[in-house]
């Protein structure tokens, strides 16, 4: 089984930040630019990036049917950045900026995944639980029996939603190209834990 790339997303405050870069089996980290969001990064954060040397690691900036210059201007501060896009963004919008793209897919029932084949030009689909009225966020995990009907996709999928020490197993036997953790790792809402994440890292290196 191929091993999973690991994403971290919902980094808000630099010690973690620092904290996450030295850690190996960290390969994307995901900063959130999103006002209605705990987890949204601060202008006074933003201004700190720019300084930031995330080493082998690749900044994902996500948004939710956010405006052209707030895409422009905050995915600038980074090198290289994915851009992933959690609204009711068009496959022709999220491709226009000359970025790799993640495109969110929220999940209620097998119909959602089929929503995946009107964006062919994202770089993922980021699969997360589907909630009235959310846009990421939840917490929990959708129906991973789903993801059978998906296998013969060519394209990359990521898995989000929950995901945490008690079910990471499930989301590694599932082998998706990538696994999403965020709340999962939270000793509160917003606040990452290191603890947490050094505990699902050794999950899951056990589990490959």
């Amino acid at each position: 089984m191929m091993k999973p790339l690991i994403k971290i997303c919902g980094i808000n405050e630099l010690k973690t930040l620092n904290e996450l870069i030295i850690i190996k089996e960290i390969d994307f980290i995901g900063f959130i630019f999103y006002q209605d969001s705990l987890r949204n990064v601060s202008n006074n954060l933003l201004q700190q990036l720019k300084d930031i040397d995330l080493k082998e690691k690749r900044p994902v900036c996500v948004y939710v049917n956010a405006s052209r210059s707030l895409i422009e201007e905050t995915s600038s501060y980074f090198d290289n950045p994915v851009l992933q896009f959690h609204g009711d963004e068009t496959n022709e919008f999220c491709k226009s900026f000359n970025k790799d793209f993640w495109k969110v897919i929220r999940v209620r029932d097998l119909s959602s995944i089929q929503n995946i084949s009107e964006y062919h030009d994202a770089s993922a689909i980021l699969l997360e639980n589907y909630e009235k009225g959310k846009y990421g966020g939840t917490g929990k995990s959708f129906d991973w029996h789903l993801l059978e009907n998906i296998k013969t996709l060519d394209m990359k999928i990521i898995v989000s939603g929950g995901i945490n020490i008690k079910n990471v197993h499930n989301a590694i036997n599932i082998n998706p190209w990538c696994i999403d953790i965020n709340s999962g790792v939270e000793s509160s809402a917003g606040v990452k834990d290191l603890k947490l994440i050094n505990e699902i890292l050794d999950i899951y290196n056990h589990e490959i």
